[in-house]
Parts: C-alpha cells; structure tokens; sequence
C-alpha cells in the first residue's frame, strides 16, 4: 500500500509533510487520516523537528473528504459514524496543538476538511488564486468536527455566512476574515513560506513552544478542553450521516444528482 503523505526534514530542521493524493485532490480518506495524524505525533516528539509545514500535491491543498470514503460512512451505524468523525477530530487536534510553529502552503482548493487544516496551522500562506468553501450543508450535514478551529479563526459573524451558505471565497477574502494570513501570487508562494520560516527558526525552540502555550492558555482552550468538545461534535455529525436528510444527501452527491430539498424548490433558473 503506497503511502498517502510524503516526509521531508531539511538540516535546519524543517519538517514539510505534503498530503499526497493529487489524483483526488488530496481528499481525506482512513489511511491519510491515520498517517497524518502518527506523523505529527512522531514530529512533535522529534527534537530535531523546529518548523513543521503542510502542503498539497498537485493541483489542490485538500478537497476534503474523499468519495469512496464517504460512501463507506453512508452504510456505517451511528456508532461506526461517530468513532470515524473522532479519528477525524484526533488529527486536527495534534495539528491544532502541535508544540512547535506550523505553516500552511495553500494553492488550490481547500473545501471543507481542507479548511480545518488551514486553520489548525499557525501560519496560513495562500496562492491568490486559491479558493475555499464550507459546503457540508449542501450534503445535509454541518461542518460540525472543524468548527472550533474554522471559528476561532474567521469568527461567529464569518461563520454565520459562510457555515450556512456553502459559498465558495477566493484568497483575498480567506485573508480578510483571518483564516489566512498572507496572500501572494502563486509564483511567490514558495518564496513567502520560505521567509516566514527563517522567522521562525530565529526565535529559540522553547520560546517557541511556549508562545503557543500562551496564546491557548490567553484564547481560553487546550487539548483537553477541545477534546471534549471534539466528542460532542462526533456525536453530531454521526447523527446527521445517518438521518435521512443526511442520507439523501450523501447519496446525492455520490450519485452526481440533485438532492431531494433542491428539488422541491427548484426554479425554471436553476436548469
């Protein structure tokens, strides 16, 4: 089974882990998840780890979840629904709570999963021609396990808007609500990251580590705490899979058809 993420250490201890599913736009299924997730474990005990980067191959960052994955969940129970949104939410944490600076090379798309990743990172760098959305209400179900990290990043007034709508926002707004940082052209891109890395190893490695620590502790919330949350959020989604809304629009979507609520109040504009 070939590997779904790729490893890079450079000398001065940069770590680029690079999502390596092009031919699907890096969309999250089981093995990408499980391997994401021992990876960061692994790092954030490597003292020769200093900088960890995230970044897509190909043409995407990351499309979110992926479509043989998601037809897996359509027939999963309840149960098996709620314990594979908590894999999910395990590896958003690590990233979220990784002990050392990390940076988020977007380029592409970054549709749902692929947003929570952009905002578990510390510093998120796009592509101006990357584009982003929220769209888990369009498949009847709520972006329910990214929340805490997509909020804490554009706020509830962002989320309001785009939790709802499913709407996709380019670079430019992405920095405007704060989810990203920095926009530059997309010949740029390696050029920005690079430089927002030779930041970071200026500043001493427990300094580092312990400027995170602060802004958790500053922000009210810690591993523990999400971790909570994170079950709760499980439990959600698990219900929302497995509802009949839910269903029908898995279903819909895996069959490449309208879903039954877009049907009933579909337009002669909408064809």
């Amino acid at each position: 089974m070939s590997s779904h993420l790729q490893q890079q250490l450079d000398p001065n201890g940069v770590l680029t882990l690079q999502l390596d599913r092009p031919d699907v736009h890096n969309a999250f299924g089981e093995q990408l998840i499980r391997e994401l997730t021992e990876a960061l474990q692994a790092a954030a005990d490597d003292p020769a780890v200093r900088i960890l980067v995230l970044s897509g191959a190909g043409k995407s960052f990351s499309a979110g979840a992926d479509l043989n994955w998601m037809n897996s969940m359509v027939a999963a129970s309840a149960e098996e629904n709620e314990l594979d949104a908590q894999h999910l939410a395990r590896m958003l944490r690590r990233l979220n709570y990784f002990p050392k600076p990390t940076v988020a090379r977007i380029h592409g798309a970054a549709l749902g999963g692929g947003v929570g990743l952009v905002a578990c990172c510390d510093i998120a760098i796009a592509a101006d021609s990357a584009i982003f959305a929220l769209t888990e209400v369009r498949l009847g179900l709520a972006p329910a396990v990214i929340s805490p990290f997509v909020f804490r990043r554009i706020g509830e007034g962002q989320a309001r808007r785009f939790f709802l709508t499913a709407e996709k926002f380019n670079a430019a707004q992405a920095q405007q609500m704060g989810l990203v940082q920095l926009v530059v052209p997309g010949e740029e891109l390696d050029t920005a990251i690079a430089a927002q890395v030779e930041l970071l190893l200026q500043g001493g490695p427990n300094a580092l580590k312990q400027a995170k620590r602060l802004i958790y502790s500053v922000a009210g919330h810690d591993n523990t705490r999400q971790r909570q949350i994170d079950e709760d959020n499980a439990r959600l989604i698990a219900r929302l899979r497995v509802s009949e809304e839910g269903q029908e629009g898995l279903r819909a979507y895996l069959d490449k058809r309208i879903p039954s609520w877009r049907q009933a109040n579909k337009k002669p504009s909408d064809e």
